[in-house]
């Protein structure tokens, strides 16, 4: 017993953090972005992380594991003065990634209103009312999952306030078996687990030693002791799949997608279509959108830069730089970082799992998919053993062997 937990112990030393969504069930309607989708609810849904070495994980910033499973319960039970979590039905939302500096959470905009136009669909977009304009103690709207997890970072002795460098940083890479696949209740053909988001979004920090008091106060406002990240730094948006369609969402695509000219006025002529294993760029709503910017769902795949730009601001679409599976895949040196943390700190970093809006998988009968599973995991390591030409798991079983003590009677 004594070999297989030293073995289990050395496996684990790798791992900074892992989450498993388990059992995502998305209990659907008839309806998707376009038309209004709002029946999406959420069934069994936990998540379980691990961490060793020097990571500790939390989810009131008092009690620290190794170890945790979250779920709806688990919130409330643990739930302080300023938690703040959603666990409700789901509806597709749109999100470059800001957060706000007011409220410490995403800002995101859901379907204001949205009409057939002659070339796809005419889009307005409202403010997700996440009590933008109150304190950080406000709660979250319907429509997503988020909750707030706090990640102890016990490695080295300093502590940097200053965020403008990730040199300081320890660089962290997302696991190369996170993934979202359709649930075992689920339409594998209808592929609504193809516009799934997962938004990390980074609050502040403070040093790994400060009271829980203090921890549970981390939010986007300078503080005493109280290292803002928020009012510098996008949420990091993992984006699953971003190579996967599905026919029925290229082929929706491909009739109500056409050109627009530069006056905005549309073309008969079809949009450029994608293949099923292409990745297609996603223009995510900035801001605001009102009734007389004429904006629609598919300006930028239909070559109208009219109302796309690269920044952020009102009746605009932002094309996002989320992080995607393609990148989770590259090897070795190529492979890119998914977000950092500082040495000597605790983290504040909010959850978000959602339907994005804009994304050409989020067609009408997506919603048909019913359920989705989620899971996805971090680690410090860049290189695998197999990149480095090592046997990962036979150096692990010597090393277990080795430091076994030897039965003096023989047994």
């Amino acid at each position: 017993m004594k070999q297989r937990n030293t073995k289990h112990e050395k496996r684990l030393k790798k791992l900074v953090l892992t989450c498993l969504l388990l059992a995502v069930v998305l209990t659907v309607g008839t309806y998707a972005w376009f038309i209004g989708m709002q029946t999406v609810s959420i069934d069994a849904f936990e998540v379980k992380i691990a961490a060793v070495d020097d990571l500790a994980l939390s989810i009131d910033g008092v009690k620290w594991e190794t170890a945790l499973t979250i779920d709806e319960a688990t919130l409330k039970e643990n739930a302080y003065a300023k938690t703040t979590y959603s666990w409700t039905s789901l509806k597709p939302v749109s999100t470059i990634g800001e957060i706000s500096a007011t409220t410490s959470k995403l800002v995101m905009y859901d379907k204001g209103s949205l009409t057939a136009s002659d070339g796809g669909y005419r889009l307005m977009a409202a403010l997700v009312n996440n009590k933008a304009t109150t304190s950080d103690s406000a709660g979250e709207e319907d429509g997503y999952v988020a909750f707030d997890l706090f990640i102890k970072n016990m490695s080295g002795d300093a502590y940097y306030s200053d965020i403008t460098d990730p040199s300081n940083e320890e660089a962290i890479y997302l696991s190369t078996d996170s993934a979202v696949t359709a649930g075992s209740s689920g339409n594998t053909t209808a592929g609504v687990e193809n516009s799934v988001r997962i938004a990390f979004a980074q609050i502040g920090r403070v040093k790994a030693d400060s009271s829980a008091s203090l921890i549970q106060s981390i939010s986007c406002a300078s503080a005493t002791g109280v290292t803002p990240i928020c009012t510098n730094r996008l949420a990091t948006i993992y984006e699953p799949n971003d190579k996967k369609h599905v026919d029925s969402a290229i082929t929706w695509f491909e009739t109500t997608c056409k050109k627009r000219n530069t006056d905005g006025t549309y073309t008969t002529t079809q949009c450029t279509s994608f293949a099923s294993d292409a990745a297609v760029t996603t223009y995510a709503v900035s801001g605001v959108i009102d009734e007389k910017a004429k904006v629609d769902v598919y300006d930028g795949l239909n070559e109208y830069t009219g109302t796309v730009d690269t920044n952020k601001g009102a009746n605009k679409l932002v094309a996002v730089d989320t992080f995607t599976d393609s990148e989770k895949n590259l090897e070795g040196m190529s492979r890119p970082e998914f977000f950092y943390l500082a040495p000597n700190s605790v983290t504040k970093v909010r959850v978000y799992v959602y339907l994005e809006g804009q994304d050409v998988d989020n067609y009408d009968f997506a919603s048909l998919g019913h359920s989705i599973k989620a899971q996805f995991g971090f680690t410090k390591e860049r290189f695998n053993g197999s990149e480095m030409g090592v046997d990962v798991e036979s150096a692990q079983n010597q090393n277990a062997a080795a430091n076994t003590p030897a039965d003096p009677e023989g047994e």
